[in-house]
């Protein structure tokens, strides 16, 4: 069977999923329910919103992007199955089941999966059936906008736009520049397993997600029965399983009721308002004033930084450290029905020791007249990834069947990359890695030699560019003999300051999204034309490829570089022909004008020469074309 092949000129433009939006025309829809969430409207109707054709196919393409979207759940289908339907046939199977069912929407029992935890125990998840996947997308890409509206500046975790670094980049400030060097670490027992149902929805509520339809639906899901590995059923009275699309953001509900409450006391606090309150050059109010003041107070500084339900609390002396400790307990108790661990909730005086947080240890040391931050790899998560490093170096030595030693390699230097893009911006990831580095090269050296000749040299193949740019200085590169493939360094790797999140960028606004990406340089009203347009036979998999190949060719086709003006001129062309066994993958599409798919399908001497009057080809052009017909199986042009 032919192999499929990737046309060289189809670089995707951008996978994430904010470009999905303006894909299937959303953008604007989201960005009314970020506007009139933010200036307090409530939401009474947004089912409408989410049984919307458009959102239902951009729920489709962002769960195909996941990689967890070929696990499947306890009916056994992935997103392969949904993607072989119809678009039309993927929008009214969703309908039905939010909709047409007569006992409403009831979705299919969670497969309960156990993973390892690093420090040994077993971490509970639950795999959704991939229609209910489906339909939690569809609620969640809704909610979304009208959430962001109101979560706190301090959460980081699971959010557009939002990652670990700036969440420890604000630490560092706390720390550093804010002289908050007494940090209470709190430990939520099994958060996500006993989240309460009827707080969270009266949560939502609050949130001005007022549509009672949808609401329904939400309860449903948090109920979902959990199938156990033995087979049992069992109906959840709390939690959100941890797996399911829609937790991380019902999660974020449950804590952002704390994290402006903390705010509440300190930042957020009304009495700073009484001082003169500037105004920055970037449009944004200035409290300084108002925090000088409100010090001579007995007001407590406290500030929150938070990553899901990791936080920490950041404080100027011991004693408001100790009572906060005490204040947030018992407020987490009594409002939000969760509990701390006694033993894992402790004050930290980052002078002294080491506080630890998201896989980093950070400490305050004396530079002079400043306190300046030191951190590290934590010693747990160095351990933990040392020993996965020495695993994976042995397997390259004695390869699985199944990868060889060149997935094996490249294994290995995927966690080797991993590791070093987390971990860079702790200030002292040169020292941790050279550790690790050390160890390392003592197994691959052992282990690769053979008769006292070691299989680690100096060269190999050609370099990429990124490899180049990432490794091409130093000396601790080596390469294995007989693949020549290199083995990326763990030790050579440089500190990077962590970025801060900027105010102004925001996935639902075009202000905000300009900092993000440039808007799409093609006709978005054809491609939205193309997206609306009924295909009847054809998969979902097909029509959403097809919407890719229009942005990434700039709309233009593929074989003369002319610009599409109307839909019906632009034909989407299996490169290896279905018949011979091509899919709708993406690799094996491309897009061409209707008259050059005429041309690659031509086997008369007569229709060739009809089609090529038209086309009009230079030998460039020429040359794609006939890569083409070779691959439909037909013989070159001269």
């Amino acid at each position: 069977m032919p192999k499929e092949k990737t046309v060289k000129s189809k670089p995707l433009l951008c996978v994430d999923d904010l470009r999905h939006n303006e894909y299937y025309g959303m953008q604007e829809t989201l960005d009314d329910l970020y506007v009139r969430s933010k200036n307090g409207e409530v939401f009474t109707d947004l089912m409408s919103i989410v049984l919307k054709r458009e959102n239902i196919l951009l729920a489709y393409r962002n769960i195909k992007a996941n990689k967890g979207s070929n696990t499947a759940g306890t009916d056994g289908l992935t997103i392969k199955d949904v993607g072989r339907l119809t678009p039309e046939e993927v929008v009214e199977k969703v309908r039905y089941i939010l909709t047409g069912s007569e006992h409403g929407y009831r979705p299919k029992p969670v497969r309960r999966v156990e993973i390892p935890k690093p420090n040994g125990d077993m971490r509970p998840l639950g795999i959704p059936c991939i229609w209910d996947r489906l339909v939690q997308q569809c609620i969640k890409q809704v909610m979304e906008p009208i959430c962001e509206a109101k979560f706190s500046d301090h959460s980081y975790g699971f959010r557009p736009n939002r990652s670990v670094e700036n969440a420890i980049a604000e630490v560092y400030k706390r720390m550093q520049q804010g002289g908050l060097h007494f940090v209470v670490e709190f430990d939520i027992k099994s958060f996500f397993d006993n989240v309460d149902h009827h707080k969270l929805l009266h949560q939502i509520w609050s949130l001005g997600i007022q549509d009672d339809t949808l609401k329904s639906k939400i309860k449903r899901i948090l109920k979902a029965p959990i199938k156990l590995p033995s087979g049992q059923l069992i109906l959840p009275d709390k939690g959100t399983p941890q797996g399911g699309i829609i937790s991380p953001l019902l999660a974020n509900i449950v804590l952002n009721e704390m994290d402006h409450w903390i705010e509440s006391n300190w930042e957020k606090n009304p009495i700073v308002r009484k001082y003169a309150v500037e105004v920055n050059s970037n449009g944004s109010e200035n409290y300084g004033a108002g925090y000088r003041g409100m010090r001579k107070t007995k007001l407590k500084e406290m500030y929150v930084v938070r990553y899901a339900d990791d936080f920490r609390v950041f404080c100027k002396t011991k004693a408001v450290a100790e009572r906060t400790k005490v204040a947030i307990t018992k407020w987490l108790q009594e409002r939000l029905k969760l509990e701390v661990s006694p033993e894992k909730t402790r004050v930290v005086n980052a002078k002294k020791k080491y506080t630890e947080f998201l896989g980093f240890k950070i400490k305050l040391l004396k530079k002079g007249n400043k306190q300046v931050v030191r951190s590290h790899i934590s010693d747990k998560q160095l351990k933990r990834k040392k020993q996965a490093l020495i695993e994976q170096a042995k397997r390259i030595a004695k390869p699985r069947p199944e990868k060889g030693e060149y997935g094996e390699v490249q294994l290995y230097n995927s966690m080797v990359m991993g590791m070093q893009n987390y971990y860079q911006i702790a200030t002292h990831v040169s020292a941790n890695c050279a550790k690790i580095n050390r160890s390392v090269m003592v197994v691959l050296t052992n282990r690769l030699s053979k008769q006292n000749k070691t299989r680690l040299v100096r060269t190999g193949r050609k370099l990429t560019e990124v490899e180049r740019k990432r490794y091409g200085t130093t000396r601790l590169l080596r390469y294995v003999k007989g693949t020549n493939e290199p083995i990326y360094p763990i030790g050579y790797v440089q500190h990077k300051n962590p970025m801060n999140k900027k105010r102004s960028i925001c996935s639902y606004t075009a202000e905000g999204r300009t900092m993000i990406h440039d808007n799409l340089r093609i006709n978005t009203k054809l491609m939205l034309e193309l997206m609306k347009q009924p295909l009847y036979d054809r998969s979902s998999e097909y029509a959403d490829n097809r919407i890719s190949l229009y942005s990434a060719q700039w709309g233009k086709c593929a074989v003369t570089g002319k610009e599409f003006t109307t839909t019906e001129e632009i034909h989407c062309h299996h490169i290896v022909p279905r018949e011979n066994g091509g899919t709708d993958k993406y690799g094996n599409l491309i897009l061409v004008l209707e008259s050059i798919h005429k041309l690659i399908h031509a086997k008369t001497e007569g229709a060739v020469k009809k089609y090529m009057l038209i086309c009009n080809l230079d030998k460039e052009r020429l040359k794609k074309l006939n890569e083409l017909r070779v691959h439909a199986g037909n013989a070159e042009i001269a």
